[in-house]
């Protein structure tokens, strides 16, 4: 199957592009892993034809938004997300008319239609400088109800909340790091901003996905409770083979990032099924809102 999938992506010109949470032997086939917009970003910069993105909606919407002179083809179509699924642009529209006029702060973990009316874009990296980088003293960020309390905690600014979460972030509890610290006492805890704030102030660290990979290889501690979906051991302990890794709770697996299989890999390049593609109505405008973000 592996060899069935080097030779399809070699004949159409295509690029396999894996996110963090994949299962490993879908990381090793991919030319790229990393977190969903470092993917889309890079893909954007090769001349592959054919983007195959091993993730959920959202990443390959995001794929189709920075590269539209590609097609670009998700295995599964029903790999989602949840948290994206609790912000619509409707919704949105209704909160405005409610809060008033104000910048719309959106996770990249969310809709192209939400991106689109959105006035910047954010990552788990980068949501405080964000934050800080709005001229107005007062946003509304959207989905993420506890990466906006992160951020909020980083900046005098106001930031009103969404009712949105990530069901696997959202679910570790204290209990889950008091058991894990007292298996592994000398072990650093990191944890991801979509977290809960009671679990963010237990942790020596608080990183997205690729800043987790990066204080891992940098610290000279040689073991590690890992806060997030449990998909990120495996590149952790691949970038750090003298170091330990922990799940903080053995819960934290997100079946969505886990629908994806080789047979369906083969299959999508195969007969080109499954492509995300973002019309231009919200494609432009999407990308403004990313553009913003990276360009700063």
């Amino acid at each position: 199957m592996k060899n069935k999938i080097k030779k399809l992506l070699k004949e159409k010109n295509a690029i396999l592009l894996a996110h963090n949470y994949e299962p490993p032997e879908i990381q090793d086939m991919a030319d790229l892993c990393g977190d969903s917009l470092e993917l889309s970003i890079k893909a954007a910069q090769t001349d592959a034809d054919i983007i195959v993105f091993c993730g959920v909606h959202f990443m390959a919407e995001t794929a189709s938004i920075l590269c539209p002179g590609k097609t670009v083809l998700l295995p599964r179509k029903d790999a989602g997300c949840p948290m994206a699924d609790m912000v619509t642009p409707e919704a949105l529209k209704q909160r405005l008319s409610e809060l008033g006029t104000m910048p719309v702060v959106t996770y990249v973990n969310s809709p192209a239609s939400v991106k689109a009316l959105s006035t910047l874009c954010c990552t788990s990296a980068n949501v405080v400088d964000i934050a800080n980088r709005v001229k107005e003293d007062e946003m509304l960020m959207v989905p993420d109800r506890n990466l906006a309390r992160y951020a909020a905690g980083h900046t005098n600014k106001k930031i009103h909340l969404w009712k949105g979460w990530c069901p696997i972030h959202d679910q570790l509890n204290p209990e889950h790091i008091k058991k894990a610290r007292q298996a592994h006492p000398d072990a650093l805890f990191m944890a991801h901003p979509e977290c809960r704030p009671e679990i963010l102030e237990l942790a020596d660290r608080v990183a997205s996905t690729s800043g987790m990979i990066r204080f891992a290889k940098e610290s000279k501690h040689k073991s590690f409770i890992v806060g997030t979906e449990i998909g990120l051991l495996y590149p952790l302990k691949k970038a750090n083979p003298d170091k330990e890794f922990f799940p903080a709770s053995q819960t934290m697996e997100c079946p969505d990032m886990k629908k994806i299989s080789l047979e369906d890999i083969a299959r999508c390049i195969e007969f080109m099924e499954g492509e995300v593609k973002v019309s231009e109505d919200i494609r432009v405008p999407a990308l403004r809102a990313v553009e913003r973000m990276i360009k700063g």
